[in-house]
């Protein structure tokens, strides 16, 4: 089988523990891009906090895409035109809103480079402002703010009262929103059907490239859909032991340029 695109989970996949890909990895993927190879960076990031990582590896030279939110929205890195966008309904947030500020939690969303909340200085909206490399916007009042197409919520906060939160707002929301963590710290909020597969599956009926010559490479819970669709499911050597059990192959881990070994092993010539 000859494989034609690579998508890639980022955080415990394609970048390493100090959230840096390797030279080894950039290299090979430039090299598999000038092959005529097209890479998918897919992230629960916002799209700001995945633009540094297509800048490196020049995803707008070599016409590469990135799925931002999840899969939320779909980005042509090299012409930027958003091709398939899902967002939250309007008239959902201030349920969301209210749940947080009743459990004392923060509740933050996005806009260009900015990471909007009320509470700048809270450590967990700090540190989803330090992975996506974004300043945070304090507002006065969230839902005010907020007169633009929202693709995802995140609240945030300690990791035991949070999943008590998880829960609650599961029931509530199931027939139309996604209620998952991404991180024991933080709460993820997007529309109904938001994943990564079905994104993928967009992107490839916009591009005309069959699912089996596609590889995805994942390590964590929200990659599991796209590992299953893909013609070559990858699992990081780090990944949860159900994403690893669902894959067609176990690479090295993001500290030993797992997807530098994928890339080689199974599309450079």
């Amino acid at each position: 089988m000859s494989f034609r695109m690579i998508v890639l989970d980022l955080d415990g996949t394609l970048t390493n523990s100090k959230k840096q890909i390797t030279p080894h990895t950039r290299e090979t993927l430039i090299r598999a891009q000038q092959q005529g190879i097209k890479v998918v960076l897919a992230s629960g990031r916002p799209t700001y906090g995945i633009a540094p990582i297509a800048e490196q590896l020049e995803l707008a030279t070599y016409g590469g895409y990135i799925l931002a939110y999840n899969g939320g929205e779909i980005i042509d890195w090299k012409s930027r035109e958003v091709l398939h966008a899902q967002v939250l309904n309007s008239e959902v947030l201030p349920y969301m809103y209210r749940q947080a500020k009743e459990n004392g939690f923060a509740i933050v969303t996005y806009r260009d480079n900015y990471v909007i909340t009320e509470t700048p200085d809270d450590e967990y909206v700090q540190k989803e402002a330090i992975l996506n490399v974004m300043q945070t916007l304090k507002v006065d009042n969230f839902l005010e703010y907020i007169d633009f197409p929202v693709p995802k919520c995140l609240i945030v906060g300690e990791a035991e009262r949070l999943h008590q939160l998880e829960l609650q707002m599961y029931e509530q929301l199931k027939e139309t929103n996604e209620v998952y963590r991404s991180e024991p710290y933080f709460l993820e909020l997007v529309p109904k059907g938001i994943d990564k597969a079905q994104s993928l599956a967009v992107l490839l009926d916009k591009v005309g490239i069959p699912r089996e010559e596609v590889i995805a490479c994942g390590d964590g819970f929200n990659d599991l859909s796209m590992i299953r669709y893909a013609g070559l499911g990858v699992a990081m050597q780090n990944a949860q032991p159900v994403v690893r059990e669902a894959a067609d192959f176990i690479t090295l881990s993001n500290d030993e340029d797992g997807v530098a070994h994928v890339v080689e092993h199974f599309m450079l010539s």
